[in-house]
C-alpha cells in the first residue's frame, strides 16, 4: 500500500507542473499591462517601464515561468494582488473555507439524493419510480447552475419568503446554494449508481447470497453495493472537484464570499495575479482530490493493492 501511495504521489508532480505551465501561459497571453494597472493609466511611461523591470515583466517568457515556479516551490509565493497589494495566497485562503463548505454541502445533497435513488431505481428497474428518477436525472444534468439558482431565489425568497437570497452567516444560507450546485452532481451520481448496481445484482454471487437465505437488505447493501462502489467513488471524487470549479457561478448568484466570487471580481478588475493564483489553487486541490480517490480505490478494492505488492 505504501508503494502504491508513493507512486501516485510521484505521478502528481508532472500533473502539477503541467497545471502551472498552462495557467501561467494563459495569463501571459491575456491582454493588459499589470504595471499600468498598478500605477494607473495616467502614470508616466518611465514609471511604468521601471515597474515592469522591477516585476520582471520584461524578461523572456521562459525566464518568467521559471521564476514563477521557483517562487511557488521555494517560497510558496504566488504573487501579490495588483489591487489590494496583499499576498494572493492570503486572499485565497481567506475565501477557501467558504468555497469548501459550499462544495461539501452540495456533495452531501448530491450523495443524499443520488445514491439511494440510484439503488432503488436499480432494484425496481422499469418501474414508475425508475422512469421518473431517470427523467429527473436528465433534467438535473441539463439544467444550468445559474438558472436553477435564480429559480430557487424566485420560489423560496421572493414568493414563499422562507430562505435568504444572499449571505453566509447562518446555516439556512447554505440550503439554496447547496441544492443549486449539487443538483447536477446528484443526477450524475444517480445514473452511475443505477448502472453499477444493475451490473452487480445480476452476478452469480448475488443469486448465491439470496439462495442462502440472507435478507434482501443485506444482499443489496453489503454484497451488491460494496462491489458497485468503485465507479460510484470515481464519479463522486470527480464531481467534488467539479463542484469547487462550479462554485464560481453559485457564489456570484448568492453573494457567497468564496474563491469563485473572488475570481469573478478579480477578472472584472483585471487583477491577473489573483486570477492566476485562484485557478492554480483550484487545479491543485482538484489534483489532490483525484489522488485521494485513487487511494480510496485501493482501500475499497484489495485487487488494486495487490498490483503494487
Amino acid at each position: 500500500m505504501l508503494k502504491y501511495i508513493l507512486r501516485r504521489c510521484l505521478m502528481l508532480i508532472p500533473v502539477l507542473l503541467g497545471v502551472t505551465f498552462i495557467v501561467f501561459t494563459l495569463m501571459y497571453i491575456t491582454p493588459g499591462d499589470p504595471a499600468k494597472l498598478i500605477l494607473g493609466d495616467a502614470a508616466p511611461p518611465e514609471a511604468v517601464e521601471s515597474l515592469r523591470s522591477e516585476l520582471g515583466l520584461n524578461d523572456p517568457y521562459l525566464v518568467q515561468y521559471f521564476n514563477y515556479v521557483q517562487k511557488i516551490v521555494v517560497h510558496q509565493d504566488i504573487g501579490r494582488s495588483y489591487v489590494t497589494n496583499r499576498p494572493v495566497l492570503t486572499e485565497i485562503t481567506d475565501c477557501f473555507p467558504s468555497t469548501l463548505q459550499l462544495a461539501l454541502s452540495a456533495m452531501f445533497v448530491a450523495m443524499l439524493i443520488g445514491i439511494p435513488v440510484g439503488i432503488i431505481s436499480a432494484i425496481k428497474q422499469y418501474s414508475w419510480f425508475d422512469s421518473l428518477s431517470m427523467i429527473l436525472a436528465l433534467l438535473g444534468v441539463s439544467m444550468p447552475v445559474f438558472w436553477l439558482g435564480i429559480l430557487l431565489i424566485l420560489l423560496f425568497t421572493v414568493h414563499l419568503k422562507l430562505l435568504p437570497a444572499s449571505g453566509f452567516s447562518r446555516p439556512e444560507h447554505l440550503i439554496m446554494p447547496a441544492i443549486a450546485l449539487g443538483a447536477m452532481s446528484a443526477a450524475i451520481i444517480t445514473r452511475m449508481t443505477r448502472s453499477s448496481m444493475l451490473e452487480v445484482i445480476r452476478q452469480d454471487y448475488i443469486r448465491t447470497a439470496r439462495a442462502k437465505g440472507q435478507k434482501e437488505s443485506v444482499v443489496i447493501l453489503k454484497h451488491a453495493l460494496g462491489n458497485a462502489l468503485i465507479p460510484i467513488i470515481a464519479v463522486i471524487g470527480l464531481q467534488f472537484g467539479l463542484l469547487l470549479e462550479g462554485a464560481v457561478l453559485t457564489e456570484s448568484i448568492f453573494s457567497i464570499p468564496g474563491i469563485g466570487r473572488l475570481l469573478v471580481e478579480s477578472i472584472k478588475m483585471r487583477d491577473l495575479t489573483v486570477v492566476q493564483g485562484g485557478v492554480l489553487f483550484i487545479a491543485i486541490v482538484f489534483s489532490f482530490v483525484n489522488l485521494l480517490v485513487d487511494l480510496l480505490y485501493a482501500y475499497v478494492d484489495p485487487r488494486i493493492r495487490s498490483q503494487y505488492k
